[in-house]
Protein backbone atom coordinates (compact mmCIF):
# COMPACT_ATOMS: atom_id res chain seq x y z
CA UNK A 1 0.00 0.00 0.00
CA UNK A 2 1.54 3.28 -1.12
CA UNK A 3 1.60 6.32 1.18
CA UNK A 4 1.27 9.90 -0.14
CA UNK A 5 1.88 13.21 1.58
CA UNK A 6 -1.49 14.42 0.29
CA UNK A 7 -4.44 12.54 -1.16
CA UNK A 8 -7.01 14.76 -2.84
CA UNK A 9 -10.51 13.38 -3.24
CA UNK A 10 -11.93 15.18 -6.28
CA UNK A 11 -10.11 16.98 -9.08
CA UNK A 12 -12.30 20.09 -9.39
CA UNK A 13 -11.43 23.66 -8.46
CA UNK A 14 -10.55 23.06 -4.79
CA UNK A 15 -8.92 19.67 -5.30
CA UNK A 16 -6.77 20.54 -8.30
CA UNK A 17 -5.45 23.74 -6.77
CA UNK A 18 -4.62 22.03 -3.48
CA UNK A 19 -2.77 19.35 -5.43
CA UNK A 20 -0.93 21.98 -7.46
CA UNK A 21 0.26 23.86 -4.38
CA UNK A 22 1.33 20.68 -2.60
CA UNK A 23 3.30 19.53 -5.64
CA UNK A 24 4.99 22.95 -5.82
CA UNK A 25 6.05 22.40 -2.20
CA UNK A 26 7.74 19.15 -3.23
CA UNK A 27 5.15 16.81 -1.74
CA UNK A 28 3.92 13.49 -3.15
CA UNK A 29 0.31 13.96 -4.27
CA UNK A 30 -2.42 11.54 -5.33
CA UNK A 31 -5.62 12.73 -7.00
CA UNK A 32 -8.60 10.38 -6.74
CA UNK A 33 -11.46 11.19 -9.11
CA UNK A 34 -13.96 8.66 -10.41
CA UNK A 35 -15.98 11.00 -12.61
CA UNK A 36 -16.42 9.93 -16.26
CA UNK A 37 -14.61 13.13 -17.31
CA UNK A 38 -12.07 15.17 -15.40
CA UNK A 39 -12.59 18.87 -14.78
CA UNK A 40 -15.07 19.33 -11.98
CA UNK A 41 -18.46 21.03 -11.88
CA UNK A 42 -17.32 24.50 -12.97
CA UNK A 43 -15.76 23.36 -16.23
CA UNK A 44 -18.09 20.51 -17.15
CA UNK A 45 -21.55 21.27 -15.79
CA UNK A 46 -21.45 24.71 -14.19
CA UNK A 47 -19.83 28.07 -14.82
CA UNK A 48 -18.32 27.60 -18.24
CA UNK A 49 -21.14 25.87 -20.12
CA UNK A 50 -23.83 28.04 -18.53
CA UNK A 51 -22.05 31.30 -19.32
CA UNK A 52 -21.39 30.14 -22.87
CA UNK A 53 -25.12 29.59 -23.37
CA UNK A 54 -26.12 32.79 -21.56
CA UNK A 55 -23.81 34.84 -23.78
CA UNK A 56 -25.46 33.33 -26.84
CA UNK A 57 -28.96 34.24 -25.71
CA UNK A 58 -27.78 37.73 -24.71
CA UNK A 59 -26.69 38.19 -28.33
CA UNK A 60 -30.01 36.80 -29.53
CA UNK A 61 -31.98 39.13 -27.24
CA UNK A 62 -30.05 42.20 -28.40
CA UNK A 63 -30.53 41.24 -32.04
CA UNK A 64 -34.28 40.80 -31.52
CA UNK A 65 -34.57 44.16 -29.76
CA UNK A 66 -32.31 46.29 -31.94
CA UNK A 67 -34.80 48.27 -34.03
CA UNK A 68 -34.45 51.40 -31.88
CA UNK A 69 -30.77 51.47 -32.86
CA UNK A 70 -31.66 51.39 -36.55
CA UNK A 71 -30.83 47.73 -37.05
CA UNK A 72 -33.14 45.75 -39.33
CA UNK A 73 -32.59 42.06 -38.58
CA UNK A 74 -35.43 40.15 -40.27
CA UNK A 75 -35.44 36.97 -38.19
CA UNK A 76 -32.97 36.42 -35.39
CA UNK A 77 -33.43 32.91 -34.02
CA UNK A 78 -31.32 30.28 -32.34
CA UNK A 79 -29.85 27.26 -34.11
CA UNK A 80 -29.67 24.97 -31.07
CA UNK A 81 -27.58 22.29 -32.71
CA UNK A 82 -24.97 24.89 -33.68
CA UNK A 83 -25.02 26.40 -30.18
CA UNK A 84 -24.71 22.93 -28.65
CA UNK A 85 -21.70 22.20 -30.85
CA UNK A 86 -20.04 25.52 -29.91
CA UNK A 87 -20.59 24.82 -26.21
CA UNK A 88 -19.06 21.36 -26.54
CA UNK A 89 -16.06 22.84 -28.35
CA UNK A 90 -15.49 25.50 -25.69
CA UNK A 91 -15.90 23.10 -22.77
CA UNK A 92 -13.79 20.49 -24.53
CA UNK A 93 -10.85 22.88 -24.64
CA UNK A 94 -11.14 23.73 -20.93
CA UNK A 95 -11.57 20.07 -19.96
CA UNK A 96 -8.64 18.92 -22.08
CA UNK A 97 -6.38 21.49 -20.44
CA UNK A 98 -7.42 20.34 -16.94
CA UNK A 99 -7.13 16.68 -17.91
CA UNK A 100 -3.60 17.26 -19.16
CA UNK A 101 -2.63 19.09 -15.97
CA UNK A 102 -4.14 16.51 -13.61
CA UNK A 103 -2.67 13.60 -15.57
CA UNK A 104 0.91 14.90 -15.39
CA UNK A 105 2.79 11.92 -13.84
CA UNK A 106 5.74 14.12 -12.88
CA UNK A 107 3.53 16.04 -10.44
CA UNK A 108 0.62 13.80 -9.47
CA UNK A 109 -0.45 10.18 -9.29
CA UNK A 110 -3.97 10.00 -10.72
CA UNK A 111 -6.45 7.31 -9.69
CA UNK A 112 -9.61 7.22 -11.82
CA UNK A 113 -11.81 5.75 -9.12
CA UNK A 114 -14.17 6.58 -6.28
CA UNK A 115 -13.00 6.15 -2.70
CA UNK A 116 -14.16 5.73 0.87
CA UNK A 117 -12.33 6.02 4.18
CA UNK A 118 -11.36 2.87 6.04
CA UNK A 119 -9.74 4.79 8.89
CA UNK A 120 -8.32 8.32 9.38
CA UNK A 121 -5.26 7.60 7.20
CA UNK A 122 -6.50 4.96 4.74
CA UNK A 123 -8.92 4.95 1.82
CA UNK A 124 -10.26 2.08 -0.25
CA UNK A 125 -10.71 2.62 -3.98
CA UNK A 126 -13.67 1.17 -5.84
CA UNK A 127 -11.26 -1.02 -7.82
CA UNK A 128 -10.06 -2.76 -4.65
CA UNK A 129 -6.78 -0.93 -4.06
CA UNK A 130 -6.01 0.90 -0.82
CA UNK A 131 -4.00 4.09 -0.32
CA UNK A 132 -2.51 5.70 2.74
CA UNK A 133 -2.17 9.43 3.24
CA UNK A 134 -0.49 11.71 5.75
CA UNK A 135 -2.96 14.43 4.80
CA UNK A 136 -6.21 14.46 2.84
CA UNK A 137 -8.38 17.07 1.14
CA UNK A 138 -12.07 16.27 0.68
CA UNK A 139 -13.20 18.10 -2.45
CA UNK A 140 -15.89 15.88 -3.92
CA UNK A 141 -18.21 18.76 -4.79
CA UNK A 142 -21.99 18.68 -4.77
CA UNK A 143 -24.92 16.99 -6.44
CA UNK A 144 -28.45 18.09 -7.33
CA UNK A 145 -30.83 17.92 -4.40
CA UNK A 146 -34.28 16.34 -4.71
CA UNK A 147 -36.09 17.62 -1.59
CA UNK A 148 -38.43 15.01 -0.16
CA UNK A 149 -40.64 17.80 1.19
CA UNK A 150 -41.76 18.67 -2.37
CA UNK A 151 -44.69 16.30 -2.97
CA UNK A 152 -44.35 14.31 -6.17
CA UNK A 153 -40.93 15.60 -7.26
CA UNK A 154 -39.02 12.37 -6.65
CA UNK A 155 -41.53 10.29 -8.60
CA UNK A 156 -41.92 12.68 -11.53
CA UNK A 157 -39.38 12.70 -14.39
CA UNK A 158 -37.52 16.00 -14.30
CA UNK A 159 -34.51 17.80 -15.67
CA UNK A 160 -31.54 19.01 -13.67
CA UNK A 161 -29.18 21.79 -14.68
CA UNK A 162 -27.06 19.10 -16.39
CA UNK A 163 -29.92 18.35 -18.76
CA UNK A 164 -30.70 21.99 -19.51
CA UNK A 165 -27.05 22.75 -20.25
CA UNK A 166 -26.95 19.82 -22.67
CA UNK A 167 -30.07 20.68 -24.70
CA UNK A 168 -29.79 20.57 -28.48
CA UNK A 169 -33.41 21.58 -29.10
CA UNK A 170 -35.74 24.36 -27.95
CA UNK A 171 -38.32 23.02 -25.46
CA UNK A 172 -41.92 24.12 -25.98
CA UNK A 173 -42.58 24.77 -22.29
CA UNK A 174 -40.77 24.29 -18.96
CA UNK A 175 -41.74 24.72 -15.32
CA UNK A 176 -38.72 25.78 -13.26
CA UNK A 177 -38.73 24.95 -9.54
CA UNK A 178 -36.57 27.31 -7.49
CA UNK A 179 -35.42 30.90 -7.45
CA UNK A 180 -31.70 30.63 -6.82
CA UNK A 181 -28.88 31.58 -9.16
CA UNK A 182 -29.06 28.45 -11.34
CA UNK A 183 -32.86 28.62 -11.57
CA UNK A 184 -32.88 32.29 -12.55
CA UNK A 185 -30.02 32.21 -15.03
CA UNK A 186 -31.32 29.15 -16.87
CA UNK A 187 -34.98 30.24 -16.73
CA UNK A 188 -34.05 33.42 -18.60
CA UNK A 189 -31.89 31.41 -21.00
CA UNK A 190 -34.83 29.16 -21.85
CA UNK A 191 -37.25 32.07 -22.17
CA UNK A 192 -34.96 33.88 -24.59
CA UNK A 193 -34.75 30.76 -26.74
CA UNK A 194 -38.53 30.96 -27.13
CA UNK A 195 -39.59 28.46 -24.47
CA UNK A 196 -42.70 29.25 -22.43
CA UNK A 197 -41.24 29.40 -18.91
CA UNK A 198 -43.02 29.26 -15.56
CA UNK A 199 -40.82 29.86 -12.51
CA UNK A 200 -42.12 28.85 -9.07
CA UNK A 201 -40.22 30.11 -6.01
CA UNK A 202 -41.11 29.43 -2.37
CA UNK A 203 -39.87 32.68 -0.80
CA UNK A 204 -41.23 36.17 -1.48
CA UNK A 205 -38.37 37.05 -3.80
CA UNK A 206 -36.09 35.21 -6.17
CA UNK A 207 -32.38 35.35 -5.33
CA UNK A 208 -33.29 35.60 -1.66
CA UNK A 209 -29.69 36.14 -0.50
CA UNK A 210 -29.80 39.55 -2.18
CA UNK A 211 -31.73 42.68 -1.26
CA UNK A 212 -35.45 42.85 -2.14
CA UNK A 213 -34.81 46.06 -4.10
CA UNK A 214 -32.19 44.38 -6.31
CA UNK A 215 -34.19 41.22 -6.86
CA UNK A 216 -37.28 43.23 -7.78
CA UNK A 217 -35.32 44.74 -10.68
CA UNK A 218 -34.54 41.24 -11.98
CA UNK A 219 -38.10 40.04 -11.32
CA UNK A 220 -39.56 42.88 -13.37
CA UNK A 221 -37.17 42.09 -16.22
CA UNK A 222 -38.30 38.47 -16.12
CA UNK A 223 -41.97 39.45 -16.25
CA UNK A 224 -41.33 41.89 -19.08
CA UNK A 225 -39.67 39.09 -21.06
CA UNK A 226 -42.71 36.86 -20.61
CA UNK A 227 -41.61 34.57 -17.76
CA UNK A 228 -44.62 33.46 -15.71
CA UNK A 229 -43.11 34.20 -12.30
CA UNK A 230 -44.66 33.07 -9.02
CA UNK A 231 -43.15 33.88 -5.62
CA UNK A 232 -44.39 33.25 -2.08
CA UNK A 233 -45.59 29.79 -3.05
CA UNK A 234 -46.06 26.32 -1.61
CA UNK A 235 -46.19 23.33 -3.95
CA UNK A 236 -49.02 20.94 -3.13
CA UNK A 237 -48.50 18.32 -5.84
CA UNK A 238 -46.41 17.43 -8.86
CA UNK A 239 -47.74 14.77 -11.22
CA UNK A 240 -46.56 13.41 -14.56
CA UNK A 241 -49.02 13.53 -17.47
CA UNK A 242 -49.00 12.05 -20.99
CA UNK A 243 -47.97 15.48 -22.29
CA UNK A 244 -45.50 16.41 -19.55
CA UNK A 245 -46.15 17.58 -16.02
CA UNK A 246 -48.74 19.33 -13.86
CA UNK A 247 -47.75 21.38 -10.82
CA UNK A 248 -50.32 22.53 -8.29
CA UNK A 249 -49.34 25.16 -5.75
CA UNK A 250 -50.49 27.97 -3.52
CA UNK A 251 -49.42 31.40 -4.76
CA UNK A 252 -49.75 34.02 -2.02
CA UNK A 253 -52.26 31.63 -0.44
CA UNK A 254 -54.36 31.14 -3.58
CA UNK A 255 -54.57 27.82 -5.47
CA UNK A 256 -52.84 27.78 -8.86
CA UNK A 257 -52.09 25.16 -11.52
CA UNK A 258 -49.49 25.18 -14.28
CA UNK A 259 -48.76 22.59 -16.96
CA UNK A 260 -45.72 22.19 -19.19
CA UNK A 261 -43.91 19.72 -21.39
CA UNK A 262 -40.93 19.56 -19.03
CA UNK A 263 -40.06 20.05 -15.36
CA UNK A 264 -36.72 21.55 -14.30
CA UNK A 265 -35.65 20.89 -10.71
CA UNK A 266 -33.44 23.84 -9.73
CA UNK A 267 -34.05 23.64 -5.99
CA UNK A 268 -30.39 23.56 -5.11
CA UNK A 269 -27.47 21.22 -4.53
CA UNK A 270 -26.17 19.22 -1.58
CA UNK A 271 -22.64 18.12 -0.59
CA UNK A 272 -21.52 14.95 -2.32
CA UNK A 273 -20.24 13.03 0.70
CA UNK A 274 -22.63 10.10 1.20
CA UNK A 275 -20.27 7.44 -0.20
CA UNK A 276 -17.10 8.60 1.61
CA UNK A 277 -17.82 6.93 4.99
CA UNK A 278 -16.62 10.05 6.81
CA UNK A 279 -17.32 8.66 10.31
CA UNK A 280 -14.55 6.11 9.75
CA UNK A 281 -12.14 9.03 9.38
CA UNK A 282 -13.51 11.01 12.32
CA UNK A 283 -14.88 13.72 10.05
CA UNK A 284 -18.15 15.30 11.18
CA UNK A 285 -20.78 17.25 9.30
CA UNK A 286 -22.63 20.45 10.17
CA UNK A 287 -26.41 20.36 10.78
CA UNK A 288 -26.88 21.40 7.14
CA UNK A 289 -24.86 18.44 5.85
CA UNK A 290 -21.66 20.23 4.93
CA UNK A 291 -18.23 19.04 6.10
CA UNK A 292 -17.37 20.97 9.25
CA UNK A 293 -14.15 22.99 8.90
CA UNK A 294 -12.18 25.60 10.83
CA UNK A 295 -10.60 28.74 9.42
CA UNK A 296 -7.66 26.73 7.99
CA UNK A 297 -10.06 24.30 6.22
CA UNK A 298 -9.27 21.54 8.73
CA UNK A 299 -12.08 19.12 9.49
CA UNK A 300 -12.72 17.54 12.90
CA UNK A 301 -9.82 15.22 11.99
CA UNK A 302 -7.00 17.81 11.89
CA UNK A 303 -4.94 16.09 9.16
CA UNK A 304 -7.99 15.97 6.88
CA UNK A 305 -9.03 19.18 5.13
CA UNK A 306 -12.03 20.11 2.99
CA UNK A 307 -12.66 22.68 0.29
CA UNK A 308 -15.29 23.73 -2.21
CA UNK A 309 -18.97 22.80 -2.25
CA UNK A 310 -18.59 20.03 0.35
CA UNK A 311 -17.89 22.59 3.07
CA UNK A 312 -19.03 25.93 1.64
CA UNK A 313 -20.36 28.12 3.08
CA UNK A 314 -20.65 29.62 -0.41
CA UNK A 315 -20.53 27.55 -3.60
CA UNK A 316 -18.32 29.96 -5.52
CA UNK A 317 -15.34 28.90 -7.63
CA UNK A 318 -12.79 31.51 -6.60
CA UNK A 319 -13.48 30.64 -2.95
CA UNK A 320 -13.03 26.93 -3.67
CA UNK A 321 -9.68 27.68 -5.31
CA UNK A 322 -8.58 29.76 -2.32
CA UNK A 323 -9.74 27.07 0.12
CA UNK A 324 -7.76 24.37 -1.67
CA UNK A 325 -4.62 26.49 -1.78
CA UNK A 326 -4.96 27.47 1.87
CA UNK A 327 -5.45 23.85 2.97
CA UNK A 328 -2.32 22.66 1.19
CA UNK A 329 -0.16 25.47 2.54
CA UNK A 330 -1.41 24.97 6.09
CA UNK A 331 -0.98 21.19 5.92
CA UNK A 332 2.66 21.45 4.93
CA UNK A 333 3.87 24.02 7.39
CA UNK A 334 3.65 27.37 5.65
CA UNK A 335 3.81 29.79 8.62
CA UNK A 336 0.26 30.69 9.73
CA UNK A 337 1.16 34.38 9.97
CA UNK A 338 1.60 34.39 6.18
CA UNK A 339 -1.74 32.66 5.55
CA UNK A 340 -5.12 34.31 5.28
CA UNK A 341 -8.34 32.43 6.09
CA UNK A 342 -10.78 32.47 3.19
CA UNK A 343 -13.54 33.72 5.48
CA UNK A 344 -11.63 36.99 5.87
CA UNK A 345 -11.77 37.71 2.13
CA UNK A 346 -14.61 40.11 1.18
CA UNK A 347 -17.42 38.04 -0.28
CA UNK A 348 -17.87 38.69 -4.00
CA UNK A 349 -20.99 37.37 -5.71
CA UNK A 350 -22.30 37.72 -9.27
CA UNK A 351 -25.59 36.56 -10.78
CA UNK A 352 -25.48 36.39 -14.60
CA UNK A 353 -29.08 37.29 -15.30
CA UNK A 354 -29.95 40.27 -17.49
CA UNK A 355 -29.71 42.65 -15.83
CA UNK A 356 -26.93 41.03 -13.83
CA UNK A 357 -26.68 41.45 -10.06
CA UNK A 358 -23.44 41.72 -8.10
CA UNK A 359 -22.40 42.39 -4.51
CA UNK A 360 -19.15 42.62 -2.58
CA UNK A 361 -18.31 43.01 1.08
CA UNK A 362 -20.96 43.60 3.68
CA UNK A 363 -24.59 43.90 2.68
CA UNK A 364 -26.73 46.74 3.98
CA UNK A 365 -29.13 44.23 5.58
CA UNK A 366 -26.27 42.62 7.52
CA UNK A 367 -25.12 45.96 8.90
CA UNK A 368 -28.66 46.90 9.90
CA UNK A 369 -29.17 43.54 11.63
CA UNK A 370 -25.92 43.94 13.57
CA UNK A 371 -26.68 47.61 14.33
CA UNK A 372 -23.36 48.67 12.81
CA UNK A 373 -23.28 52.40 11.89
CA UNK A 374 -22.90 52.98 8.16
CA UNK A 375 -23.63 55.36 5.33
CA UNK A 376 -25.29 54.28 2.11
CA UNK A 377 -25.92 56.02 -1.20
CA UNK A 378 -27.26 54.82 -4.53
CA UNK A 379 -27.79 56.10 -8.06
CA UNK A 380 -30.05 54.77 -10.85
CA UNK A 381 -28.91 53.70 -14.31
CA UNK A 382 -31.91 55.44 -15.89
CA UNK A 383 -30.28 58.79 -15.10
CA UNK A 384 -26.82 57.93 -16.39
CA UNK A 385 -25.58 58.95 -19.84
CA UNK A 386 -23.80 55.78 -20.97
CA UNK A 387 -26.56 53.40 -19.87
CA UNK A 388 -29.21 55.62 -21.49
CA UNK A 389 -27.46 55.62 -24.86
CA UNK A 390 -27.05 51.84 -24.57
CA UNK A 391 -30.76 51.45 -23.87
CA UNK A 392 -29.97 49.52 -20.69
CA UNK A 393 -31.42 51.58 -17.86
CA UNK A 394 -32.71 49.02 -15.36
CA UNK A 395 -31.24 49.00 -11.87
CA UNK A 396 -28.86 51.04 -9.77
CA UNK A 397 -25.49 51.15 -8.04
CA UNK A 398 -25.13 51.31 -4.28
CA UNK A 399 -22.08 52.04 -2.10
CA UNK A 400 -21.86 51.37 1.65
CA UNK A 401 -19.23 53.01 3.86
CA UNK A 402 -18.42 53.58 7.52
CA UNK A 403 -19.55 57.01 8.76
CA UNK A 404 -16.33 58.55 10.12
CA UNK A 405 -13.59 58.09 7.54
CA UNK A 406 -15.78 56.79 4.75
CA UNK A 407 -13.97 53.45 4.43
CA UNK A 408 -15.72 51.25 1.84
CA UNK A 409 -17.65 48.43 3.49
CA UNK A 410 -19.51 47.00 0.52
CA UNK A 411 -21.30 47.65 -2.74
CA UNK A 412 -24.33 46.38 -4.65
CA UNK A 413 -24.93 46.75 -8.37
CA UNK A 414 -27.89 45.57 -10.40
CA UNK A 415 -27.78 46.77 -13.99
CA UNK A 416 -25.70 46.60 -17.16
CA UNK A 417 -22.34 44.84 -16.76
CA UNK A 418 -22.74 44.62 -12.98
CA UNK A 419 -20.43 41.61 -12.84
CA UNK A 420 -17.62 43.65 -14.37
CA UNK A 421 -18.33 46.92 -12.53
CA UNK A 422 -18.30 45.28 -9.08
CA UNK A 423 -14.60 44.54 -9.52
CA UNK A 424 -13.92 48.26 -9.16
CA UNK A 425 -14.27 47.60 -5.42
CA UNK A 426 -12.13 44.48 -5.02
CA UNK A 427 -8.84 46.35 -4.65
CA UNK A 428 -10.21 49.21 -2.52
CA UNK A 429 -11.87 46.79 -0.08
CA UNK A 430 -8.65 44.82 0.33
CA UNK A 431 -6.70 48.05 0.87
CA UNK A 432 -9.31 49.50 3.25
CA UNK A 433 -9.73 52.50 0.95
CA UNK A 434 -12.21 55.32 1.55
CA UNK A 435 -14.75 56.96 -0.75
CA UNK A 436 -12.41 59.95 -0.98
CA UNK A 437 -9.58 57.67 -2.09
CA UNK A 438 -11.72 56.43 -4.97
CA UNK A 439 -12.81 59.95 -5.90
CA UNK A 440 -9.16 60.96 -6.31
CA UNK A 441 -8.86 58.42 -9.13
CA UNK A 442 -9.70 59.41 -12.74
CA UNK A 443 -13.11 58.32 -14.10
CA UNK A 444 -13.47 58.47 -17.89
CA UNK A 445 -16.59 59.94 -19.55
CA UNK A 446 -18.80 58.51 -20.93
CA UNK A 447 -18.45 55.10 -19.29
CA UNK A 448 -20.70 52.89 -17.22
CA UNK A 449 -18.09 52.90 -14.46
CA UNK A 450 -18.36 56.64 -13.80
CA UNK A 451 -21.89 56.15 -12.42
CA UNK A 452 -20.18 55.06 -9.22
CA UNK A 453 -18.84 58.57 -8.62
CA UNK A 454 -22.34 59.78 -7.75
CA UNK A 455 -22.91 57.62 -4.64
CA UNK A 456 -19.25 58.08 -3.70
CA UNK A 457 -19.68 61.87 -3.83
CA UNK A 458 -22.92 61.69 -1.85
CA UNK A 459 -21.24 59.73 0.95
CA UNK A 460 -18.20 62.01 0.91
CA UNK A 461 -20.46 65.02 1.51
CA UNK A 462 -21.96 63.30 4.58
CA UNK A 463 -18.66 62.53 6.29
CA UNK A 464 -17.98 64.32 9.53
Amino acid sequence: MKTFDLIVLGGGSAGFNAARVAADLGKSVAIVDGAPQLGGLCILKGCMPSKTLLHATDLLHHAQNSRRFGLRIPAARMDMKALHAWKKHVIGDFAAYRDQAVSNPKRFTLFRSHARFLDPHTIALADGRTLSGRHFLIATGSRVSVPSAVPGLATTPHWTSDDVLDLDFIPKSVIVLGGGIVACELAQFLARLGTKVTLIQRSKNILRDHSPAATEVVQQAFRDEGIDLHTDTRITSITPTPKGVTVKFLSAGRPAVRRAAHLFNALGREPNTASLDLPAAGVRLTPTGRVKTNRWQQTTAPHIYAGGDVCGPHDIVHLAVAQGELAARHAFGVPPKTLRPVASIPLLNVVFTDPPLATIGQLESELVAKKIPHLVASYPFDDHGKSILMGQTRGYVKVIAEPKRGRILGAEIVGPQAGELIHIFTGPLQLRATVRDLLRAPWYHPTLAEILTYPLEEIAEKLS
